[in-house]
């Protein structure tokens, strides 16, 4: 049996599983109708359509991606969508990504997950109704769906140190709206939501904590991205690690969260960023986002712990591990340097996996973190985080690597799985 340490032949490095991208489950070709969703985009007071006078209050037939049984492709249905119930939101999405955590779950591998599902967590669209109560939307405005909620109430949103609102978690995580209900049928069945997101369809339903107002302007095949992924990954540097300037980090899988993790700590000031992956036709991209220089496990015979010790003279301040591997959350934390290394964990593993190390190596200083959505607060962060990417100080353009009409949902999910995608936006 292979010991932990020999981890240089394990292929789990090539894409990462998205934690938020998957800590979120801790919870190229441009289609025909492409340019009237470039128009409805790039003339933001087209995008209420003028349907919601039309569709409030009635049930909405759209197509959807269903996710009818586990390890089974998509199939685009004709769902319905029963209008928003108190403190709801009925949403028309525009675009939305694709994202590992996605795959995760319909791989069977979630713990949490439910079918028939409606899956999807990366998106972006325009309020198409409101439910009683909600008093910070209205038809029209331009909104990112949340996985991570933002109540404002509970003790978990009144402390500075978390970003993990309860107030839903129970509900969201059977599947259901906060009523214990769902919002979706199709062919006379419940389905069920996901992530309290569900953006594989073209109109969704979420609670109103759940949502995040942005920039009007903001292109929605871009800033749905920020959903998710590029969020994970850009906060775990910043808001979770705290990188310092001057300081050595290693990212472990240069997928889309890992890039993000490199673009957050070269914007801290880190001076060394050594991007961990098994597949080299991955680290010209992330010398574009920051990364300094590259360690290709299957060039070494030792552990790659070991090699990024003698790399650091003792090890670095900072690690990441981006992909949801337990023998790489080993190695990631230690690579850490004694005393004051700290290693994060956004990948989400497999259920049943446990994490294991010597208590030796937290003894004499180094820490394990973890992180969902990069520690932001969610409705108040989301919105000033499309600010900064108009603004240009933030990257989102450079993790589209494939577009594609909804329709090719399932071809978004084989360029993942071939390591083929950064990230896949489908638009409808």
């Amino acid at each position: 049996m292979k010991s932990l340490y020999q981890i240089n032949e394990l292929t789990l490095y090539a894409s990462d599983v998205s934690a938020s991208c998957v800590p979120c489950a801790f919870w190229s070709v441009i289609g025909p109708d492409v340019d009237s969703f470039t128009a409805a985009r790039t003339a933001p007071s087209s995008r209420a359509g003028g349907k919601n006078m039309e569709t409030a209050g009635k049930v909405i037939k759209c197509k959807a991606a269903v996710a009818w049984e586990p390890g089974k492709p998509l199939t685009i249905e004709e769902v319905e969508v029963a209008p928003p119930k108190a403190h709801e939101v009925r949403i028309k999405i525009f675009a939305t990504g694709v994202c590992h955590t996605d795959a995760y779950t319909l791989s069977g591998s979630d713990p949490e997950g439910l079918f028939p599902v409606i899956l999807g967590h990366e998106g972006a669209g325009t309020v198409e109704s409101v439910g009683e109560g909600v008093t910070k939307f209205k038809p029209g405005d331009t909104v990112i769906p949340l996985y991570v909620p933002q109540c404002g109430e509970c003790k978990f949103c009144k402390n500075p140190k978390t970003n993990l609102c309860q107030k839903i978690r129970v509900t969201q995580g059977q599947g259901l709206l906060p009523d214990k209900t769902s919002r979706f049928t199709c062919k006379g069945k419940q389905v069920f939501h996901f992530m309290g997101t569900s953006t594989f369809s073209e109109y969704t339903v979420v609670a109103d904590i759940s949502l995040a107002k942005v920039n009007e302007s903001a292109p929605l095949d871009k800033v749905c991205l920020l959903g998710c992924g590029i969020s994970t990954g850009y906060g775990a540097a910043l808001n979770t690690a705290k990188v310092e300037p001057g300081s050595t980090c290693a990212v472990f899988g240069l997928g889309a969260v890992g890039l993000a993790v490199i673009m957050g700590c070269k914007v801290a000031g880190a001076t060394r960023i050594i991007g961990v992956d098994i597949n080299p036709a991955k680290f010209e991209k992330a010398k574009e986002f920051g990364a300094t220089e590259f360690v290709n496990p299957k060039d070494h015979s030792k552990p790659i712990q070991e090699v990024l010790v003698e790399m650091t003279d003792g090890g670095v301040d900072y690690s990441f591990e981006c992909i949801g591997n337990v023998q790489i959350m080993r190695a990631a934390l230690e690579a850490c340097h004694k005393g004051w290394g700290e290693s994060v964990i956004i990948g989400v593993a497999g259920a049943g996996q446990e994490i294991s190390t010597r208590p030796f190596q937290l003894v004499t200083g180094r820490v394990w973190r973890g992180t969902a959505f990069g520690g932001w607060k969610s409705v108040e962060s989301v919105p000033k985080l499309v600010e900064d990417y108009m603004n240009k100080k933030l990257k989102v353009d450079e993790f589209v690597t494939h577009t594609l009409p909804f329709e090719q949902i399932n071809e978004g999910f084989d360029l993942m799985h071939a390591g083929k995608s950064i990230r896949t936006v489908l638009t409808f």
